[in-house]
């Protein structure tokens, strides 16, 4: 906030933001900082303005940091607004008539005692209340041992008081203080501390954050984030008693500085935003973010040079860092991306008037303690439309894109009015910095070991595959488990709407791929390709595995064709959603209007889904089916028995089950890749061996890993390295003894291995 110039010390603006009228109060240049807890006439000056403004519903001091007074505290104190315009303006309690009906004498002091009891009721409410009882009293004393002509006169004032302070014993300040009155010494602001506690906002940013831990509050968890490796972030995991979501409590590194930091950041902000970058700079972030980050170095430092402050270079950094964070970055919303363990983000519409919510990996369903305001949702709204080049507008009320800072990636989808009638509302889903692994999903649980070897096997069997599942059930970060299990030497070509593949860690370990951007099917007008041009262009593009972000609409046809062209080629991947085999054919055949036959197309649909616990309070993704489809089907494959689990999940268990079929070696899709290769063909034994080493290996990498808590061999470069290993090694024992027999692989492998891991030779 920044008041109009001539804006008095402890002058006042009312601003409309997001649906509520804000009451600003100006507190730059005051000798102290601002309190309702321990200022009475802070108080009274706050009372005052509400009192001329009663549609107030927020109310901020403004100081080189934000005071912040939320609905509730607000409320209560429009309360006391209220009653002082009804008793002195509506009752005029202080005239004659009022206070006395015939003894003239004593006008003079129940004129004092009442206009002392509302010169209190604005300054000291607490105090207030304990004067109109003392008053009370008194006068009934006073009326027991009055004459009998003074009688009525002390009776009508007696019922004055009396409807006062039942009145005034109805408001919330009142009920809410009763709880701590024990002991209470008239002038004692100490209760005021329990009943007002404001969220401390820095000058430079509009976002809101709750920096006190609720009183009725268990801690859970406490952990720190490293925020950009200049400062630290403390995330604090609360349990409150009535409410199933955890509380997810962030404090930053923004709402712990020194008056002296905030100071700078507020003057540089000034200074900054009126050089924000034009559109065109924000097709290139990374670039745009780094000549913002030197500017506000040398800002920060003339800044501080002028004014005497010492500055070192951690905490230039850190407040460079911020600031940027703070003008052409997205705030909060970034600190929150820095923890690992966050899954999604949501904003939900109206944003002002709404906490964050998050998933966590570990505490699910997560309320956290920020409150965004809306000129900051407005602002990234502008940044995310130039990042996109896309339009988000009433005609236009969707956009999906994507966000990248340094390793961080993130996928956007914003919508506003008319399809939220409250306004923009973001759902924000957070990337891993490095791909999932099969190895990371064995030690998380996903999926076994022999589902690993299952998935690696038809991986490197060139089949088509669907990973379906239901939202947020794992689907594309299985997927790309999965491309990690291409040998690197194979061309890989990715089609996505939404840039979600982990293509760029791929490329640092070598992988020859090329990933094509296509039209989202939300889109009409735009000029990005299609997703159906976008399969069949990668049809001329060369002898490749194609993998598809996720199939959604009618570029499921060009899909298939893809499939039926070049299925026993080359890996075609890709994810659709779907929670069982015959939901994915429901919904390519019936919704999408691929032909029944060709279905046929699909070798594997795995089906990953969430699982819940018996009180419906926690949940874990899974893999619940490996299942192959049979091609002799002809109308319905569940009917005619075309869909055969290879595996699938046992509950009781938690973890997946080899089925009699791949046990006893009957399934088409292997047969069909062992028939490709010398020495498998009609030798069940040895592919189940291959099968079966394949998911020792994993096995053995997850063990090490927990063994020695040396979790990077868990991870993708690793997890490349060790499947060159292995295939280089299988190589190697074919050519010995013409099959790549576990007994013979998996020592070599396995010394390898350890030492890999004692040399850390990675």
């Amino acid at each position: 906030m920044e008041f109009k110039e001539g804006t008095p010390i402890f002058g006042y603006e009312v601003e409309r933001e997001g649906g509520e009228d804000v009451l600003y109060i100006n507190y730059l240049g005051a000798p102290f900082v601002p309190s309702l807890a321990g200022f009475p006439e802070v108080m009274e000056r706050t009372i005052d303005a509400l009192i001329e403004n009663p549609n107030v519903s927020r109310i901020v001091f403004v100081q080189q940091k934000n005071y912040n007074y939320d609905f509730k505290e607000t409320a209560m104190l429009l309360e006391l607004a209220q009653l002082y315009v009804y008793l002195a303006r509506q009752e005029k309690v202080l005239s004659q008539e009022k206070l006395i009906t015939n003894n003239e004498q004593i006008f003079s002091q129940r004129y004092n005692e009442i206009f002392t009891f509302l010169y209190l009721l604005k300054q000291d409410p607490i105090s207030a209340y304990a004067e109109i009882k003392k008053l009370i009293i008194s006068t009934k004393i006073f009326l027991d041992r009055s004459e009998p002509q003074s009688k009525t006169d002390n009776l009508n004032y007696l019922n004055l008081l009396e409807k006062i302070y039942g009145l005034f014993e109805k408001t919330k300040i009142i009920q809410m203080a009763s709880h701590y009155l024990e002991g209470y010494r008239k002038g004692d602001r100490e209760i005021y501390h329990k009943i007002f506690k404001p969220d401390v906002i820095p000058n430079f940013t509009f976002t809101r954050l709750i920096s006190d831990l609720p009183v009725d509050s268990e801690i859970v968890d406490q952990y720190k984030i490293s925020t950009e490796g200049y400062d630290e972030s403390l995330v604090t995991i609360l349990r409150r008693k009535d409410e199933s979501k955890l509380i997810y409590h962030i404090v930053p590194p923004e709402h712990a500085l020194t008056e002296e930091h905030n100071m700078l950041l507020n003057l540089a902000r000034g200074v900054l935003i009126e050089h924000q970058p034009k559109a065109e700079e924000f097709t290139d972030t990374e670039r745009t973010r780094q000549v913002f980050l030197n500017i506000s170095r040398d800002l920060l430092q003339d800044l501080a040079n002028t004014k005497s402050i010492n500055l070192s270079y951690n905490d230039l950094n850190k407040l460079a860092t911020i600031l940027v964070r703070h003008t052409i970055g997205f705030g909060l919303i970034e600190v929150l991306l820095q923890d690992r363990k966050i899954q999604d983000i949501v904003l939900n519409a109206p944003i002002s008037l709404t906490n964050i919510f998050l998933r966590h990996q570990d505490y699910d369903e997560c309320s956290t303690n920020i409150l965004p305001s809306q000129e900051d949702s407005d602002s990234w709204a502008a940044k995310f439309r130039m990042i996109s080049g896309r339009p988000l507008d009433e005609a236009n009320p969707i956009l999906d894109t994507q966000l990248e800072i340094g390793n961080l990636r993130a996928r956007i989808a914003i919508i506003q009015r008319p399809l939220s009638p409250d306004g923009l509302a973001y759902a924000i889903r957070r990337h891993r910095e490095d791909p999932w692994t099969l190895p990371l999903f064995i030690q998380n649980k996903m999926i076994n070991p022999m589902a690993a070897g299952l998935l690696s096997f038809l991986i490197d069997g060139s089949r088509t595959l669907l990973v379906a599942g239901t939202r947020s059930s794992g689907k594309t970060s299985l997927l790309g488990s999965l491309m990690l299990e291409i040998i690197p030497k194979f061309r890989v070509i990715v089609i996505e709407d939404s840039l979600e593949l982990p293509i760029e860690a791929l490329r640092k370990i070598n992988y020859d791929i090329l990933r094509m951007k296509v039209r989202s099917a939300l889109l009409k007008t735009t000029t990005e390709v299609s997703a159906e041009d976008g399969i069949r262009t990668s049809l001329r593009l060369g002898d490749s595995c194609l993998i598809i972000g996720e199939v959604r609409s009618v570029e499921a046809k060009a899909l298939y064709e893809a499939m039926r062209v070049g299925a026993l080629a080359n890996v075609v991947a890709g994810t659709i959603h779907g929670a069982s085999p015959y939901g994915v054919f429901d919904r390519v055949v019936n919704d999408l209007e691929v032909p029944t036959t060709s279905f046929k197309a699909t070798d594997i649909i795995t089906v990953c889904n969430p699982i819940k616990s018996p009180d419906g309070l926690h949940s874990w993704r899974r893999v619940l089916q490996i299942t192959e489809v049979r091609k002799h089907w002809k109308n319905d494959p569940l009917e005619e028995k075309g869909f055969v689990d290879l595996m699938r999940y046992n509950v009781k268990k938690d973890e997946l089950e080899p089925s009699d079929d791949l046990i006893n070696g009957d399934s088409e899709v292997i047969k069909s890749i062992a028939g490709n290769v010398k020495g498998w063909a009609g030798n069940w034994d040895a592919v189940y061996d291959n099968i079966l080493l394949r998911a020792k290996i994993k096995k053995e990498v997850v063990d090490v890993a927990e063994k020695t808590k040396n979790y990077e061999i868990l991870e993708s470069r690793f997890n490349a390295l060790s499947n060159h290993m292995f295939h280089k090694i299988s190589d190697e024992v074919s050519q010995e003894i013409g099959i790549p027999l576990g007994e013979k692989v998996f020592p070599k492998w396995q010394k390898w291995l350890n030492a890999q891991v004692k040399g850390k030779k990675f």
